[in-house]
């Protein structure tokens, strides 16, 4: 899936801070279809991973709650400038995305 994750990483002092938004429908197989009346689908990320360099530093796992097009910010420290980080998720009928940006 292309351009479903924009992502930011910032360093301020010993903290970065990582800030994304990731394009996604999430249906929560709750609602009906208005003209059919057939319930929708689930359709939901249910995980979400970020590595700073390789190693994992936030690990989340999401339901139907979450709403569409979800952002989400989290800081950590031990980055430098240039480090990589690297978001990644997958949702429940198998569709899945990743991005790498570096540290600014």
């Amino acid at each position: 899936m292309a351009d479903t994750i924009k992502i930011r990483a910032t360093l301020e002092g010993e903290i970065t801070t990582v800030k994304a938004q990731i394009i996604h429908i999430m249906e929560t197989g709750l609602f009906k279809n208005r003209t059919t009346g057939e319930l929708i689908p689930a359709h939901y990320i249910q995980e979400v991973t970020c590595a700073h360099n390789g190693k994992v530093v936030l690990s989340a796992e999401w339901g139907i709650a979450v709403s569409k097009n979800p952002y989400i910010a989290f800081s950590f420290s031990g980055g430098k400038k240039g480090d990589a980080i690297t978001l990644s998720w997958l949702d429940n009928q198998g569709g899945q995305d990743s991005i790498e940006t570096t540290v600014n």
